[in-house]
């Protein structure tokens, strides 16, 4: 375990005030170096492989690297508060069973280091845990890459205080098939925050293993479909605390393990309290046995307005401290009218006996509130899910599709993912523009005065996604936006 008590000045994450009630540090964020510098990677440039700079770099540059395929190509990175990207498409680092130092493609021990638009594919060593990346600094932010066919996606050890972010990622494939390695690996950090990502098709191990003390997993898929022999789609063995809301997660026929969701089988060694929320949820067991979920008597649970569809129970031996309410159950998947289960498309309409049925399950034990706001998109994306009086049990809201569409049509962000700034066009009577944080707190307001544009200053907010509204007399409208 490495502790660092001496950090640099920090932004608080979206999720900050909420692990910072759980008493756990938050270091998402950057400081940048006044001098830092950006390097350009790629076919005619001065340097041509992403390995060439790794050495080079200084804390706060910025390395932008050419899409395209750089074969047999790893590296370490040191400096800290490090932006890796490709730019104009996915950088594929294809290792050709190639690793730095027997650990990984990349090797990252600088802290705040960002990860953006890559690909990383076949690293293999020799005991059997080659990743995709290997971390080993403090907090680390991954998005749209795309982990196949390693032995691992995603490793790190145990670090504090120490985030890992993790959205808008695929992982397929990973595993060396002795089910000690899995799509990802997540040691005893802090927190481990995985949104809107795809994970599927483990080789033995699980879709998602995670030790972090605290879990806020939301808006993802888990499915190993019809071929894929993952164990468990997410395993949080050591406990803590987990929030599950908004995702789907599919087990087929061939699944190592007939469990989906299992949290603390290993022993309840997190930092209590252990609690596992499940909110919203769509799980499907194709297995005729097996359980949905699995936990120790210790541990609390509390779960609501899920859809649990297949085979199986809905929990192997029931903890004593447990809290569930409107949840839809059936043995037959089709009885959920999903529009397409066949090719694992979970959404619903208002035949499905899920429709309708959800209640608000409030706030956790943390203050951290238990709200589906978004939906999964697949792939690797996500929506923003519609809210209204009568809501549905499940990953999917039957009216989020229009709602969406109709708010595209009115407002206008650019550019989205946006920086230091974001420009707002409204056509029609506006009256206000407030920017909120993607559990309905106001940030910012600003007031239109009667133009239909406004430029709204993003400064000082910390790298994430939020939500802007427009108020008129006609009521509210909501988009979601990505700042870098």
């Amino acid at each position: 375990m490495i502790r660092r008590d001496n950090q640099k000045p920090e932004q608080m994450t979206l999720f900050g005030t909420m692990l910072q009630r759980l008493g756990l540090p938050v270091v998402i964020g950057f400081s940048l170096s006044a001098h830092a510098t950006t390097w350009t990677v790629g076919p005619g440039q001065t340097y041509t492989m992403p390995s060439q700079v790794s050495t080079l770099v200084g804390d706060g540059d910025t390395v932008n690297i050419e899409a395209g395929v750089y074969a047999s190509d790893v590296a370490r990175w040191q400096a800290d508060d490090l932006v890796l990207r490709g730019v104009g498409g996915l950088a594929h680092l294809e290792s050709n069973g190639l690793s730095w130092g027997d650990k990984a493609i990349w090797v990252i021990q600088g802290d705040n280091c960002t990860v953006e638009w890559i690909a990383f594919s076949e690293c293999q060593v020799p005991d059997h845990n080659g990743a995709g990346i290997r971390l080993e600094g403090l907090n680390l932010t991954v998005r749209h890459c795309w982990f196949h066919h390693n032995e691992n996606g995603i490793l790190c050890g145990e670090y504090h205080p120490s985030t890992v972010r993790i959205e808008y990622c695929e992982f397929g494939h990973h595993g060396y098939g002795d089910g000690y390695s899995h799509n990802l690996y997540i040691g005893h950090v802090d927190s481990l925050i995985f949104r809107f990502n795809y994970s599927h098709h483990a080789n033995v191990g699980h879709e998602l293993k995670s030790r972090a003390w605290v879990n806020v997993i939301e808006y993802n898929r888990f499915s190993n479909e019809g071929d894929g022999t993952a164990s468990r789609e997410i395993d949080l063995p050591n406990g803590g605390q987990a929030y599950l809301i908004g995702n789907v997660i599919q087990q087929g026929l061939q699944s190592q393990n007939s469990n989906l969701v299992g949290f603390g089988m290993e022993g309840l060694s997190n930092p209590g309290p252990h609690e596992l929320y499940a909110v919203n949820n769509t799980l499907v067991n194709e297995k005729t046995n097996g359980s949905f979920f699995q936990m120790p008597a210790a541990a609390y649970f509390k779960a609501y307005s899920n859809v649990l569809a297949g085979g199986g129970n809905f929990m192997s031996s029931w903890p004593t401290n447990v809290d569930t309410l409107a949840n839809q159950r059936s043995a037959s998947i089709g009885a959920l009218q999903f529009l397409d289960a066949a090719n694992y498309d979970y959404r619903i309409d208002d035949s499905s006996p899920a429709h309708n049925i959800a209640y608000p399950a409030g706030l956790a034990n943390s203050g951290y509130p238990l709200v589906a706001w978004f939906e999964y998109v697949h792939p690797a994306d996500g929506v923003e899910r519609c809210q209204h009086a009568l809501l549905d049990a499940g990953a999917f809201e039957t009216c989020t599709t229009g709602l969406v569409e109709d708010q595209a049509e009115r407002i206008v962000l650019h550019p989205n993912p946006a920086t230091d700034h974001l420009l707002v066009y409204v056509p029609g009577s506006v009256d206000s523009v407030e920017v909120l944080d993607i559990h309905g707190r106001s940030l910012r307001s600003w007031g239109l005065t009667g133009s239909d544009r406004v430029r709204i200053d993003l400064s000082g907010l910390s790298a994430g996604t939020y939500l802007l509204r427009t108020w008129s007399p006609n009521g509210a409208n909501t988009q979601r936006f990505v700042l870098r």
